[in-house]
């Protein structure tokens, strides 16, 4: 029997119980930087102002299906501190992935899952914005992501929605440091 350390906190997964995210569906993504830093530009007059890195962060996601041939980018965003978006698998190219096990679910990547794509996408821009910055192995992204399953055409209009609308309601964004009114965002009804 393996001990816990009771000083050190016990990671919970944001993931759903018993949920095949390798399976075909959409799910609205977040992933937000380290620290929540503002690393990728600004918002100004209600339009993201991309820097050198949001355009790295833009390339890379908008490049998500040219590596991944069962996976779709529909509606997206990057913002100051993190990117939006909504990703499509589909049963095209599961020929090449294998049906994860039980073990396979935690702590394996898994070809073609959700995990594996957003893991890939962090792992690029990182890299690249390492690169250009000089900072080998620095983090650019919090260790976890975000994600929605979507379950029906008008959660995924909600979504889509609040994706466009993001850049205009940074001033009240959740992931905004300086938001005037925090999480007022929060219940934008998906479902």
């Amino acid at each position: 029997m393996v001990e816990r350390n009771p000083v050190t906190p016990q990671r919970r997964s944001l993931r759903l119980n018993d949920y095949d995210y390798h399976q075909a569906g959409g799910y609205f993504v977040t992933v937000c930087t380290y620290r929540r830093e503002n690393l990728f530009g600004e918002i100004r007059e209600g339009v993201m102002r991309l820097n050198q890195y949001g355009e790295v962060a833009h390339k890379y996601f908008e490049a998500i299906p040219q590596h991944f041939d069962n996976a779709a980018v529909d509606e997206f965003v990057v913002m100051p501190n993190h990117v939006h978006g909504v990703i499509f698998l589909s049963d095209v190219g599961a020929r090449h992935a294998v049906p994860p096990t039980r073990s396979q679910r935690f702590g394996h990547s898994v070809v073609g899952s959700l995990a594996t794509i957003v893991r890939s996408f962090k792992s690029i821009v990182s890299k690249r914005i390492n690169d250009s910055r000089k900072t080998p192995g620095e983090p650019v992204w919090q260790r976890n992501y975000y994600e929605h399953v979507i379950r029906n055409e008008r959660s995924l209009q909600r979504i889509r929605e609040y994706i466009v609308n993001n850049p205009q309601r940074w001033d009240f964004d959740r992931e905004n440091p300086a938001a005037k009114t925090p999480g007022a965002d929060i219940d934008v009804g998906f479902e």
